[in-house]
């Protein structure tokens, strides 16, 4: 059913946890499920430079949040912005079709951590950030 990637994922996920005063959080849930999903993000001159997350849901949704932090970290923030939940589930070498949802959780988390960030740091117009 699943993918040797998807159960490595699972079985041993990468960035699990929360960033202390983190600059950007984006928590989704998906309520047909049960999945609920937290990213925290740090962000270095544009840049993602850590990300956590923590999951409450089934071995998709728990690969899927590890896979999108491991796909985003050094990344430019519009980069990470980029970051589908196709390519997601591509990344992880495919997903059963009933799961594909877990794969857009974790992709709208990313993007809500960022817009998070941009919210409370917003770019001078026509110019780039200090930070």
């Amino acid at each position: 059913m699943y993918s040797d990637k998807v159960m490595e994922h699972f079985t041993d996920p990468q960035n699990v946890g929360e960033i202390e005063n983190p600059d950007g959080v984006g928590q989704v849930g998906n309520p047909t499920c049960g999945d609920v999903m937290r990213i925290t993000i740090k962000v270095e001159d544009g840049h993602i430079a850590d990300i956590k997350f923590k999951t409450l849901g089934c071995a998709a949704a728990i690969a899927t949040s590890s896979i999108t932090t491991e796909m985003a970290k050094g990344k430019s923030l519009e980069e990470a912005m980029e970051i589908t939940r196709k390519r997601v589930a591509e990344e992880l070498g495919g997903l059963p079709p009933q799961k594909m949802h877990c794969s857009n959780l974790a992709a709208e988390g990313l993007h809500k951590a960022i817009e998070d960030y941009r919210a409370k740091h917003p770019q001078p117009a026509g110019g780039q950030t200090s930070d």
